[in-house]
């Protein structure tokens, strides 16, 4: 996985839009799930709001739409906050420099290091191409 760096991309760098608001930040962290074979007994716990059998997976990227942390592992049933606080909580879990945030979706809480739009449900990894170059090959 990528390591994230301390300088913002050159795309932010270079504007004046989103340089003032965006140069502190790292990258963007959503959830997903992903389909998953359980115990009978598992099920309940593994079953996500939307019914489906599945495992709650934390990813995190940079602007080069590079992952520079995934946990997976947790049940569908998890939200994604308690999720983030076991990421954060691990020894050697998602670690964020002082005076840096990632970008999250309304499925977590506005924190200091964490920003969550304000009255949008939109998923983050959607809006994040919109400000950023087409990554490097």
């Amino acid at each position: 996985m990528a390591k994230h760096g301390s300088t913002a991309p050159e795309k932010i760098r270079e504007s004046t839009r989103f340089y003032p608001y965006f140069k502190d930040c790292i990258g963007a962290i959503d959830g997903t799930h992903i389909p998953a074979m359980v115990t009978r007994r598992d099920k309940s716990s593994y079953r996500n709001r939307r019914g489906i059998i599945s495992q709650n997976v934390l990813v995190a990227c940079n602007f080069d739409l590079e992952f520079i942390y995934v946990l997976s592992g947790w049940e569908g049933s998890a939200h994604d906050s308690k999720v983030l606080s076991d990421a954060l909580s691990r020894r050697n879990g998602l670690k964020i420099p002082k005076g840096k945030y990632f970008l999250v979706d309304c499925g977590f809480a506005n924190r200091q290091q964490f920003l969550a739009p304000f009255g949008v449900s939109v998923t983050i990894f959607k809006i994040l191409p919109v400000m950023i170059v087409t990554p490097k090959m």
